[in-house]
């Protein structure tokens, strides 16, 4: 029921991730529909933080066999410029730094000619072990 990558969510976004591992990054294909605009046109601006929130904190698992969810401990965003709705549109995330439990992961929205129009860095942590053993049961919907 992830908002951002649930299949069985009615309302969310639905979108697949694709490791790059040749970049060391994850990437998102997307298109986001008018129905999460912002004003006429235009995404809303939480809609692209929820994107790059999902983007950055798998960005840790890429090239991984022992994938773990973590959980983003400080979010930050910058818009540049207006991202379209109904538009072909691609995300990225990627590792900045890895340490044991914690990780600086970044991302971007590119619109097709490469222009970025949000990016984001962030701070992401491993939750306690007690925690993850309640989250087990997600794993097989999450990849």
């Amino acid at each position: 029921m992830c908002f951002v990558c649930g299949r069985e969510n009615p309302v969310g976004l639905h979108l697949h991730f694709y490791e790059d591992p040749e970049a060391h990054q994850i990437v998102v294909p997307l298109n986001i529909p008018e129905q999460y605009q912002g004003y006429p046109g235009v995404v809303h601006g939480g809609i692209l933080a929820t994107i790059l929130d999902e983007t950055t904190g798998r960005a840790i698992n890429v090239g991984r066999d022992d994938e773990q969810f973590w959980v983003t401990a400080k979010f930050e965003i910058r818009y540049r410029r207006p991202t379209p709705t109904e538009t072909p549109l691609k995300a990225v995330g990627w590792v900045v730094s890895l340490r044991s439990r914690t990780a600086e992961v970044a991302g971007e929205i590119r619109l097709p000619d490469g222009t970025v129009t949000a990016e984001a860095t962030a701070v992401v942590v491993c939750p306690s072990g007690e925690t993850l053993k309640a989250w087990e049961e997600e794993r097989k919907y999450w990849r």
